[in-house]
């Protein structure tokens, strides 16, 4: 396993585990160049010096970067440092198709359309490249979020034009997508992955797979032996068209399915334009398979991989002419004879399946609260394989392991998959007293969170105490408590408001406002003014003294304003001063500057 903050190649960056395979793990990592997230497939360390793996995954590297399709994972880089083979690929960010039928169930028939027409075409795309992808399943399909299908994990894909098989008669792929003829031991062939997407197809449509079983032998019989349940029959409103694409492409002879995947690819883009389509017949007996199940076993003495041969006997022709039958007294009871062999074969290797190969049951380990690194280590120690999901949480730390599905203490089989839920922190808010600051600043820092933020005027008794102060919080929804905690989290909803400010008139008399303030006052809110001056001793020279407009009154744009501004009496003694011109002088011209600096 590789640890976070690894690099490979001084420019891969790992960050997280994202998955496991058979053969190889994958990662989460940051292309440090280009400044992108990138998947990272690492062949696995117990593989890595087997030359026979080894080709494998290079096979695979070489096969995918040969493709260029929308519908096909891209591969950026591939290479090998310190033993570490490894392919770089595009991340999908996105589910797969498994998960979104665990969440959903089945899929509308025109979702199923949509996506099996952009599988077939990337799958189509690979074919014509002589590439066999062998392990079709929706586990290797991702889909966005904007509907865009990747097929993932050429795996095991094989080149169609390659001199010799590896693992030749060895069954591969997941047992539920099997073809009859992967099943039987045979080679794999473009009609294979027909009959995976057949299977796949049948899954969207219904939410469930058509053969189930207590073993992968069990579920192999049936792909080799049963027919297809009808997909009409469990939903009548299924057109005839869209069943027929499933009977023509899950085949148990090959002779039977489409000979190409665009062939399949067509008949999915016109299925629903095709009205009163009889049901398929299959041309060719769907009998006319090999029934031999290859099973792998081990040679614990010599380790050399060896390989169980199973052939049910015959099925008797009850038909069959009499004196053939009869012909030879012999030669009649030798099917017989076989047919109890192989039974009693078929007896002793259910008893060493059950006794040798059936997996043990063990309690998954608790490891909730425990940093993810070493609950994954617990996790394989016990015997199990392991998925991360990331999941919010303000109680759970970052990094912590929240709870694993199933649950700690409950028994599950050797090698089963334990779902480890990783704390990312949550986004809340641990809610404070907000009045007094800037609705703005409040709103933004509130939404980062993801809550929902509202923010409401409300009437107040002073409104020019707030002037300039309109974005100034003045009560919340939730009240702050500072005897109870309150957390907002992502999602939650907090209501601020903020002082209804109406541009009224102020009281210029009583807050002593000058001349200059009132004009200024004017200009500010494009009225207009009209200045009176009154000789008076009760007020201050220059102060306003009077306004025709009360305190309180919504101001309006364009009209008039009236104000009188104090000025100082003259002076009495000046009338007792002798008449010699100056005095009189003096005393028009004030009389001038007074009746100039009137206003009518």
């Amino acid at each position: 396993m590789l640890a976070k903050g690894q690099k490979i190649n001084d420019r891969y960056e790992i960050v997280k585990s994202i998955g496991e395979g058979g053969m190889a793990n994958v990662y989460l990592a940051i292309d440090l160049i280009l400044d992108r997230k990138v998947a990272v497939k690492v062949l696995r360390g117990d593989l890595a010096k087997d030359e026979k793996f080894i080709r494998r995954f290079q096979r695979e590297a070489k096969s995918v970067s040969d493709l260029s399709h929308p519908n096909i994972v891209e591969v950026y880089d591939v290479g090998e440092e310190d033993g570490q083979y490894y392919i770089v690929m595009e991340y999908i960010e996105g589910k797969t198709l498994k998960q979104l039928i665990n969440k959903r169930g089945a899929l509308t028939l025109p979702e199923v359309i949509d996506i099996m027409t952009q599988l077939t075409d990337g799958l189509a795309h690979a074919h014509e490249a002589y590439i066999i992808h062998r392990d079709i399943k929706p586990q290797n399909i991702m889909i966005l979020d904007n509907g865009l299908v990747k097929i993932t994990d050429f795996g095991i894909a094989m080149a169609t034009n390659a001199t010799q098989l590896t693992q030749t008669n060895s069954v591969m792929g997941s047992v539920h997508y099997l073809p009859p003829e992967q099943a039987s031991g045979k080679g794999s062939t473009i009609k294979s992955d027909i009959y995976s997407l057949g299977i796949l197809m049948y899954e969207l449509i219904t939410g469930s797979v058509p053969f189930k079983g207590d073993n992968a032998v069990e579920i192999a019989l049936k792909h080799m032996k049963e027919k297809i349940p009808s997909v009409r029959k469990q939903n009548p409103l299924i057109p005839q068209s869209v069943e027929n694409i499933i009977l023509k492409a899950t085949a148990k002879n090959p002779r039977n399915r489409y000979d190409s995947v665009r062939e399949m690819h067509d008949d999915l883009v016109t299925a629903l334009e095709r009205d009163n389509e009889k049901k398929y017949v299959f041309p060719y007996p769907e009998n006319d398979i090999d029934d031999t199940i290859v099973v792998p076993t081990t040679n614990k003495a010599t380790k050399k991989p060896t390989k169980e041969i199973v052939t049910p006997p015959e099925e008797i022709n009850n038909n069959e002419e009499p004196e053939l039958i009869s012909k030879n007294k012999k030669k009649s009871k030798k099917p017989i004879i076989i047919g109890s062999i192989v039974l009693g074969i078929l007896i002793i290797l259910s008893i060493i399946y059950l006794f040798f190969f059936q997996k043990k049951d063990i309690k998954v380990p608790d490891v909730v609260g425990l940093p993810i690194e070493e609950a994954i280590e617990m996790i394989e120690d016990a015997g199990f394989k392991y998925t991360t999901v990331e999941e919010q949480s303000h109680d759970v730390e970052e990094g912590l392991v929240i709870k694993t599905s199933p649950k700690a203490g409950s028994s599950r089989k050797e090698g089963s998959t334990i779902t480890i839920y990783e704390s990312i922190g949550g986004k809340y808010y641990e809610l404070e007293d907000l009045t007094g600051e800037d609705v703005n600043e409040v709103k933004a820092r509130l939404e980062l969170l993801g809550i929902n933020v509202t923010v409401e005027k409300r009437t107040v008794d002073n409104p020019t105490e707030y002037k300039d102060k309109e974005d100034l919080i003045i009560d919340q929804s939730p009240k702050y408590n500072p005897d109870e905690e309150t957390i907002l989290e992502e999602g939650d909803s907090i209501t601020l408001y903020v002082p209804n400010v109406v541009d009224v008139y102020p009281d210029m008399v009583e807050e002593g406002w000058t001349e200059e303030d009132a004009r200024a006052f004017a200009e500010e809110y494009n009225i207009e003014i009209d200045v009176t001056y009154e000789q008076t001793d009760d007020y201050e020279e220059g102060k306003v003294i009077y306004q025709n407009r009360p305190a309180g009154d919504t101001i309006v744009e364009g009209i008039t304003l009236r104000i009188k501004v104090a000025q100082k009496p003259d002076d009495p003694i000046d009338d007792l001063l002798p008449d010699d011109g100056t005095s009189n002088d003096n005393q028009a011209d004030n009389k001038e500057d007074t009746t100039t600096n009137q206003t009518p």
